[in-house]
């Protein structure tokens, strides 16, 4: 995948319909008895990436500041969606360990994995920071990780809603009627190749958690740290 081609296309896309008021509202964000719940493999940035992104959101908030912004403990990358969320799922009905053994034999000569946040881009209902890879070794992980996954015995649903090769951060979601979309657009004009940073990936953290990888009801599970 060409991901500045593919981040391209998702912004101009967006922009269009967020433009023309065809935007979508995520409704769940705000439902407390929302009971979602997944296995996930994520990357964290790295502080001064959060810093920066963190500055990109108080522009926005500038004109929408009824929409969600994500906090520093919820930005993420993910590596892969080993169970995608859904409703009633709990860690009583799997064996956490044997998840982690296969992650760790995943991990077997992995290169250093680097990342870089340049630009922005959009869907429908969200605004992400566009993550850009220099090389194959991320994608490289996820590959073998399907393959351990899929030749287990392990509950799993990887690749249930779409296939992940990107490497963006959502950071911001519709949950109002947007006030300015016009303002809101020019806001990410101005970041579209904003350089964000980049980071050497240190470790991937395994985690249980909720549709929107808040902290408040995220358990860790594990944490894998890459030389």
């Amino acid at each position: 995948m060409n991901l500045a081609e593919h981040y391209n296309q998702l912004y101009h896309n967006a922009a269009k319909l967020i433009l023309a008021e065809e935007y979508a509202l995520d409704l769940e964000i705000k439902n407390r008895q929302d009971n979602r719940f997944g296995l996930t493999l994520i990357i964290r940035p790295d502080q001064k990436i959060k810093a920066e992104i963190q500055a990109f959101l108080n522009e926005l908030k500038k004109v929408e500041s009824s929409q969600y912004y994500y906090p520093d403990s919820d930005i993420h990358i993910t590596v892969l969606g080993i169970i995608s969320c859904y409703e009633g799922f709990t860690l009583d009905q799997i064996n956490v360990e044997d998840y982690i053994t296969v992650i760790n034999q995943s991990l077997t000569d992995l290169g250093k994995i680097k990342i870089e946040f340049r630009g922005v881009t959009a869907s429908p209902s969200a605004i992400m920071i566009q993550g850009f890879l220099p090389d194959e070794t991320l994608n490289n992980l996820r590959n073998t990780l399907r393959e351990n996954f899929k030749n287990s015995d392990l509950k799993q649903s990887i690749d249930s809603r779409y296939s992940i090769s990107a490497a963006h951060s959502t950071v911001m979601r519709f949950q109002e009627k947007l006030q300015n979309s016009k303002k809101l657009i020019e806001i990410m004009e101005e970041y579209r190749d904003y350089d964000f940073g980049k980071f050497d990936v240190e470790k991937l953290e395994l985690v249980y958690n909720d549709w929107y990888q808040r902290e408040t009801k995220t358990i860790d599970l594990c944490d894998f740290h890459l030389r």
